[in-house]
């Protein structure tokens, strides 16, 4: 098996974030559930909620594309598929994530749906409310995948938001192959319960056969995922299952189980929480690129809770500060 030149390739949702200030009073007025995400269904519908947001920023998102991002921003060397529209938002998303460091070369598709957007309405504690138009993100085909590009890469991957759609669907499962015929490891986050409980039987299948390598999860995911008790109840029956289990714990902190090893460390200190949006996906980020660089669990997750700190400490899910000085101090 050669060196890998990518330290992970990742196959998500490409999603313009569109993130403003609002008021709790604006949120229940719209009909949204403060904190939560719902689904819009129509250009139409995101284009009325966009007219109705204050001064924002535009930036490139999506679950996996804000963990290669974070990779980059630590020295590591990623690339990006997803699909965008050759729209205007299709080519912020192309030149914000590039200009981050991440390779990304999928073609933009034509036509309708337009590129996903992603409206985040940030409370004055900190919680975002998510309004996320899916649009073209969920048309990838199987044939924009580079698989010279993923049997390239130490780890592929892959977020569960993306399973819905059959065409990406079908897309990851042969990036899976790939990955795994070129002796590469496969990372999975499970992103959402609901996305757990639409495709619950489908994971296990990727799991019990020997697919996945490392699964990342809050404990509300791992519990859904498993069906059981509570947090140590799905640990046990996923252990020997996976290579390594990542489990983040909010302000408890996050555990690693890799076979019997248990690691755990504290969440990092942070003044003040201005804004979660992106917190799960800095972690993985400061996880996998331990890893890449041969570091122990401990190392890996006290790195990924820094970035996470980091990102919850300002609006957006693109680190404020240089995060390799971040981490050279840890």
């Amino acid at each position: 098996m050669t060196k890998p030149t990518y330290d992970v390739v990742a196959i998500g949702n490409a999603i313009v974030d569109i993130l403003a200030s609002a008021e709790d009073d604006f949120i229940a007025e719209q009909g949204m559930t403060k904190g939560a995400m719902q689904l819009v269904f129509s250009t139409e519908e995101a284009d009325a909620l966009y007219a109705k947001m204050g001064p924002g920023r535009e930036i490139s998102g999506g679950s996996a594309a804000n963990t290669l991002a974070g990779i980059a921003a630590l020295g590591g060397k990623t690339a990006f598929i997803g699909q965008v529209a050759d729209d205007q938002l299709g080519q912020v998303f192309a030149h914000d994530i590039r200009a981050a460091g991440v390779r990304f070369d999928v073609p933009a598709r034509s036509g309708l749906p337009t590129t996903a957007r992603c409206m985040i309405f940030v409370s004055p504690d900190g919680q975002r409310t998510m309004n996320t138009f899916l649009g073209a993100s969920h048309y990838l085909p199987a044939e924009a995948l580079d698989r010279a590009l993923i049997a390239d890469a130490a780890y592929l991957y892959i977020e569960g938001y993306l399973w819905d759609p059959e065409e990406p669907r079908a897309a990851m499962r042969a990036a899976i192959q790939v990955a795994r015929e070129a002796g590469r490891k496969i990372a999975f986050t499970a992103s959402a319960e609901f996305v757990i409980d639409r495709h619950r039987a489908d994971f296990h299948a990727l799991i019990d056969g020997g697919m996945i390598d490392v699964i990342f999860a809050n404990e509300t995911e791992i519990v859904a995922l498993t069906e059981t008790a509570d947090v140590e109840a799905a640990i046990a029956s996923l252990k020997d299952k996976v290579e390594t289990l990542v489990v983040t714990l909010a302000e408890k902190g996050a555990l690693a189980q890799r076979g019997e090893e248990r690691v755990t460390v504290p969440a990092h200190p942070v003044d003040k929480v201005v804004d979660t949006t992106g917190a799960g996906d800095l972690f993985a980020a400061g996880f996998l690129y331990g890893q890449t660089q041969g570091q122990d669990l401990k190392a890996s997750l006290t790195l990924g809770a820094a970035c996470a700190a980091e990102i919850i400490s300002h609006f957006g899910a693109r680190p404020q500060v240089d995060l390799k000085t971040l981490a050279a101090s840890l």
